[in-house]
């Protein structure tokens, strides 16, 4: 049964960093593209990133543009967020999957192209001074 362990979150004060992983286990993360989500208290699930399985090319959210960078190893079979520059509305579980696509509307499907069909635990951000 496949799964994804997402790890590096943590307590942060505004304008630091934190470089988040994304850890896959029984399948092959590079036959698919990566998508990072995250739900902050109260909200609604909403995707923030994705890149694709080829060619590293990636999409964002107007949220985080400019101060979040997704990445992967596929010979470790992990992604990665690395997130800078970072702000109290970036407080939230945050969440990947492997995705059956990515384009600019991955950031508004609701998680509809979750290949895993299920979520991991996620990796809890806290952005406070």
């Amino acid at each position: 049964q496949g799964q994804v362990v997402e790890s590096g979150g943590g307590f942060v004060q505004p304008g630091g960093s934190l470089r988040l992983s994304c850890a896959a286990s029984g399948f092959t993360l590079s036959y698919y593209h990566v998508a990072w989500f995250r739900q902050a208290p109260g909200k609604e699930r909403e995707g923030i990133a994705c890149i694709t399985r080829s060619d590293g090319g990636a999409y964002y959210s107007d949220s985080v543009k400019g101060r979040f960078t997704i990445s992967r190893d596929n010979a470790k079979n992990t992604a990665y967020l690395q997130m800078n520059s970072l702000i109290p509305d970036d407080t939230a579980v945050y969440y990947c999957v492997p995705y059956y696509y990515c384009q600019d509307y991955v950031m508004r499907d609701g998680g509809r192209g979750n290949a895993m069909g299920a979520w991991g635990q996620g990796t809890p951000v806290t952005v406070s001074s």
